[in-house]
C-alpha cells in the first residue's frame, strides 16, 4: 500500500458521537483531509477537553498530520466534557478504546488501520485500549505515560502526592463538578478552585491528606478523591486478570523525558513490549512532563534538544507521521534492519546518539563507593566518592524531623503548571543538616553514564517506618550543583513494618535513569537524605502516613560505610570510544 499524497485541505468534523458498547455516546472532533479518499486513522482520547487547544494540540498538529494523509479523531474520554457518562479513571478506558478503535475503522473514510497516541492519561489510554486487541489497532506511540502494571503514582511504596493533589483539582474536579451541580452553586465551586490553586503550595502543607481541604469542600469530590489516594482505580481497571505490558503485542514507539515524572514507567514499557514484540522504539530527551522546549529547570541544552528540532531535522509530529505512515500506509511487519531503535539525547555533552539496546550492551555498571569521617552533612570535604571499597570508617548521622522536610528542588516532577521540574542548583539545599554529601574529585577525563542508577544503601533508624532518599548530582566548577536523577524509598515497602527498626539493613533506591557526561573539572555528588517534599508525602516516622495522620517525630538516621557495609552508587559508565 503506497504512502498517501499530502492534502491541502482540511475538513474538521466538531462532536462527532460514538457510541459504545453501552449505550453512552463519547464524542469527537476529527480532522481529515479533503480529497474523497480513505486513510489509515490516528486516535487520541483524552479526558483534557478536546477543544482545548493546550491539550488537543499540546505536541503533536492535527491539522498537520492531516494534511500529511492521515484522519486524527481527538476524543473526550467517558464522563469528560462533551461525552456522555461518568467519569471513572482508568477503569472504562479498556472496553472504551477498544469500541473506539473498532468503531474509527469502520468510518467511510477509513482505510480501516488504527494507531494511537497520546502523552500521559492519554498514553493510558493506549495501553488500556491494546490490552482488549481491538483487531483494527495496528500501531500506538505512548508518551510519557505510567506502567499498566507497575506503580504509576508512587515510588517504592511513597506517594507523588503533590501531583495527586495537583491533578484532582486542577486537571479534573471543573469539569468533573460541573457536570453535578446547578450554575449558580458551580459558580461559586470554580472561584473557590481557582483560589485553591493559586494557594497549592501552601495547602501542599495541610495534613492529613485524607481530609484535604480544596477537595472535602465539594462533597461530589470526596469519593473519587479517596479511591485515587487508595488506588482503587488502578486496581480495580486490572481487576479482570492479571497483565503486563508483555500481553501488548504490537507496534509502540515510546517517548520519554530524563526529567519526567513518568520516565522510569515509560523506559520499562519498552523493555516489556520488547520481550515479546520486537517492534519497538524509544526516544529520550531532556524533556518535563508534557514539555519540550530545549531549555528546562535551570539549564539550556541547546536548540536541537528542542522536541522541535530533534537534531535540527525532525520534530515530534514528523515523527508521528513518520511512525504511523510505516505501520498503516505500508504493509510491514518489522522495523527495517538498519533502524537503530533508540535515542538518546546526552546530557553534558549536549548531542543525539542512536543505540540498538537499553540498556547498551557496552555498560560498564561501576560501583563508586560512600567514604566519610563521620561529618558528610556538616562538612563538604568529608563525604567523598571513590571507585575504592570503604575499610573502616565512622558512620555518618543525621535527624530526620518531618515538619522540617528537605524541600523538592527540581528533577522528575509534575506540579501545577510545571513549577519547580528539571535540572537546579542544589548547592542551598546541600548546607542543611540532614542531607550528607558523598562528592568525587574533579574529574580529568570525561565520564559517561547512560542507563539506570542505583544506590545500595547500608543504613538504620530508630523508627518503625521512614524513608531514604538519593539524588546523583553534576558539580560544575564553579560550585553549582544540578541534579540528574533521583529516588526514595520506604522502609516499610521493603522489609514492612517495624521489623528493622535499631537495626542496620541494605537498601536498594532506584534512581531510575539518565545519560550524562561529567566533563573534566566537573565532579560526581550523591546526597542522601529521608525526604524530598512536597513531591513525596513525608514520612512522619511513626508507623502511619500522612495520608491518614498529622502526627509526626524526628528519628536518627545512621549510614553505614564500612568493610562489610559498603554504601555505594552504580553508575552506567560508557567506555569512550
Amino acid at each position: 500500500m503506497a504512502k498517501v499524497k499530502e492534502s491541502n485541505q482540511i475538513i474538521v468534523d466538531r462532536e462527532v458521537p460514538c457510541t459504545v458498547r453501552d449505550g453512552v455516546k463519547l464524542y469527537a472532533n476529527i480532522y481529515r483531509p479533503n480529497d474523497g479518499g480513505t486513510y489509515p486513522i490516528l486516535l487520541c482520547r483524552l479526558p483534557y477537553n478536546k477543544n482545548l487547544p493546550d491539550f488537543s494540540h499540546r505536541y503533536i498538529d492535527p491539522i498537520r498530520t492531516a494534511m500529511n494523509g492521515f484522519v486524527v479523531i481527538i476524543q473526550d474520554v467517558r464522563g469528560r466534557f462533551a461525552s456522555e457518562g461518568e467519569f471513572v479513571p482508568f477503569e472504562q478506558e479498556a472496553e472504551d478504546g477498544y469500541d473506539t478503535v473498532e468503531w474509527a475503522a469502520q468510518l467511510p473514510y477509513s482505510n480501516g488501520n488504527v494507531g494511537m497516541f497520546g502523552l500521559s492519561y492519554y498514553g493510558f489510554t493506549q495501553l488500556y485500549a491494546a490490552l482488549e486487541k481491538p483487531p483494527s489497532l495496528k500501531a500506538i506511540f505512548p508518551a510519557m505515560t505510567g506502567s499498566i502494571s507497575g506503580e504509576a503514582f508512587s515510588r517504592d511504596g511513597v506517594f507523588n502526592f503533590a501531583s495527586a493533589e495537583t491533578w484532582i483539582l486542577d486537571s479534573v474536579a471543573p469539569d468533573y463538578l460541573k457536570r453535578k451541580q446547578d450554575s449558580s452553586e458551580y459558580a461559586e465551586t470554580i472561584k473557590e478552585i481557582t483560589n485553591d490553586l493559586d494557594n497549592i503550595e501552601k495547602w501542599h502543607d495541610f495534613k492529613p491528606i485524607n481530609q484535604w481541604p480544596p477537595v472535602m469542600k465539594h462533597p461530589e469530590l470526596r469519593e473519587l478523591f479517596g479511591k485515587y489516594l487508595n488506588k482503587v482505580y488502578l486496581t480495580e481497571s486490572l481487576s479482570k486478570g492479571t497483565f503486563s505490558s508483555e500481553d501488548l503485542n504490537l507496534p509502540a514507539y515510546h517517548l520519554a523525558g530524563w526529567y519526567d515524572n513518568f520516565l522510569g514507567p515509560t523506559i520499562k514499557n519498552y523493555q516489556d513490549m520488547k520481550k515479546s514484540y520486537h517492534n519497538q522504539k524509544l526516544i529520550i530527551g531532556p524533556w518535563g512532563h508534557g514539555a519540550f522546549s530545549s531549555e528546562i529547570g535551570e539549564r539550556s541544552f541547546g536548540i536541537t534538544s528542542s522536541g522541535l528540532s530533534i537534531e535540527g531535522k525532525e520534530d515530534i509530529t514528523s515523527l508521528h507521521i513518520n511512525w504511523f505512515d510505516y505501520w498503516l500506509n505500508q504493509e510491514n511487519t518489522v522495523l527495517p534492519e538498519d533502524d537503530e531503535p533508540i535515542k538518546i539525547f546526552v546530557m553534558g555533552i549536549n548531542q543525539w546518539r542512536s543505540e540498538k539496546e537499553w540498556p547498551l550492551k557496552r555498560t560498564n555498571n561501576t560501583p563508586f563507593y560512600f567514604h566519610s569521617d563521620g561529618k558528610a552533612n556538616s562538612n563538604m570535604d568529608s563525604g567523598t566518592l571513590t571507585t575504592v571499597p570503604p575499610e573502616a570508617e565512622q558512620a555518618d548521622q543525621f535527624v530526620y524531623d518531618p515538619e522540617s522536610p528537605v524541600p523538592t528542588n527540581g528533577g522528575s516532577v509534575l506540579f501545577y503548571n510545571g513549577k519547580n521540574a528539571g535540572p537546579r542548583d542544589q548547592s542551598g539545599i546541600e548546607q542543611r543538616k540532614d542531607v550528607l554529601i558523598y562528592s568525587s574529585a574533579p574529574i580529568d577525563t570525561p565520564i559517561e553514564i547512560t542507563g539506570w542508577v542505583k544506590v545500595v544503601l547500608w543504613a538504620s533508624t530508630d523508627a518503625p517506618d521512614t524513608d531514604f532518599t538519593a539524588k546523583l548530582v553534576d558539580v560544575f566548577p564553579d560550585g553549582t550543583a544540578y541534579n540528574l536523577t533521583d529516588g526514595i524509598v520506604r522502609v516499610s515497602h521493603i522489609n514492612g513494618q517495624g521489623r528493622v527498626r535499631g537495626k542496620t539493613v541494605k537498601y536498594a533506591i532506584d534512581l531510575w535513569a539518565t545519560s550524562n557526561v561529567f566533563l573534566p573539572g566537573h565532579r560526581i555528588r550523591v546526597e542522601i537524605s529521608s525526604s524530598n517534599y512536597p513531591w513525596y508525602d513525608v514520612n512522619p516516622n511513626t508507623g502511619e502516613t500522612t495520608l491518614d495522620t498529622s502526627e509526626m517525630v524526628q528519628v536518627t538516621q545512621t549510614i553505614v560505610h564500612d568493610s562489610e557495609h559498603s554504601s555505594h552508587v552504580v553508575l552506567p559508565v560508557i567506555p569512550a570510544e
